[in-house]
């Protein structure tokens, strides 16, 4: 469509640049108030910029706030695995408590550490949907974007208005001849001429309201959209440093309870290796001394005999 619509402006100059130069050839009347001048030329070519501008950022929005809407909707289904999951081994945890296990107590570590991280997902959603996407959304239709667009098309209106009049009065000084002009042929024509200068300056005076205008969205859109998200990043960091935070403390915690529980099985290991010895040396001693006291026995009663 905004192809089209070019196509269609530079067609309308190019045919009015070509009844300039028939009017020349001729050499009747002056065409400088008919043309159209280098500040009319700017302020469509500004608006045109402004417009194409102002379109993209607001693609970009809606790109940002259909990301951040299906960003929301998967991670609350993974909210909801990950928090199932921490409450199992908490649950896990909780019953094993008692046998002092370390599997018991790294599953409740472990469970309670997600249950965090999952609490942390669920305020950067909130953040992203509240303080980021509702804004954009806000912004996509709000009203001053849409009154720049709207002076906008009115003045795109008002330069056909005054390329048509032009045409117009090009025409009739076309027909019209300094020898045999008529009073009613002269009339038209000042009277055309007079439409046509009337609404060159209200086109130019409504171009520079809607320049303005449009100028003014623009940086609103385009300073808004960078805060929104510089927001969304801000909020990515804090989540991803308390998860990292989180997950450096379960891993600590896991880690010592693996050490202690290694220790605590080297000791029982050493406990049972001792006993063991010791029973075996008190078997040892036992025998030797059955030993003993039967030879003595088999002596005395040697000497008996």
């Amino acid at each position: 469509m905004e192809a089209i619509k070019k196509q269609a402006t530079k067609l309308r100059e190019q045919v009015a640049k070509q009844q300039q130069a028939v009017l020349r050839h001729l050499g009747h009347f002056s065409n400088e108030d008919v043309t159209v001048d280098e500040a009319d030329l700017q302020c469509h070519q500004k608006l045109q910029d402004l417009y194409s501008s102002t379109k993209a950022a607001k693609h970009l929005q809606r790109n940002i706030v259909r990301g951040i809407e299906g960003f929301i909707a998967t991670s609350s289904k993974l909210i909801e695995i990950s928090r199932k999951l921490a409450d199992d081994c908490c649950k896990f945890g909780v019953e094993d408590q008692n046998t002092g296990s370390s599997l018991a107590k790294a599953a409740l570590h472990f469970g309670n550490s997600h249950k965090s991280i999952e609490d942390e997902r669920e305020t950067l959603l909130g953040i992203l949907g509240e303080r980021v996407s509702e804004p954009l959304r806000a912004l996509i239709t709000g009203a001053p974007l849409e009154d720049a667009r709207h002076l906008t098309h009115r003045y795109d209106r008002f330069r056909q208005e005054v390329e048509a009049q032009a045409a117009d009065v090009l025409r009739r000084r076309s027909k019209t001849r300094e020898a045999d002009i008529s009073a009613e042929s002269y009339m038209k024509l000042k009277q055309a001429e007079a439409r046509l200068a009337d609404l060159k300056s209200s086109m130019m005076v409504l171009g520079r309201e809607a320049t303005a205008a449009m100028l003014s969205a623009e940086d609103q859109q385009q300073k808004i959209t960078f805060q929104l998200l510089l927001a969304m990043v801000d909020a990515e960091k804090s989540y991803h440093q308390h998860v990292l935070a989180s997950l450096e403390k379960l891993h600590a915690e896991m880690i010592l309870e693996g050490q202690m529980n290694e220790s605590l099985n080297s000791v029982t290991l050493q406990r049972e290796v001792n006993v063991t010895s010791a029973h075996d040396n008190f078997s040892s001693n036992k025998s030797e001394a059955q030993g003993s006291n039967q030879s003595d026995v088999f002596f005395i009663a040697k000497m008996g005999n």
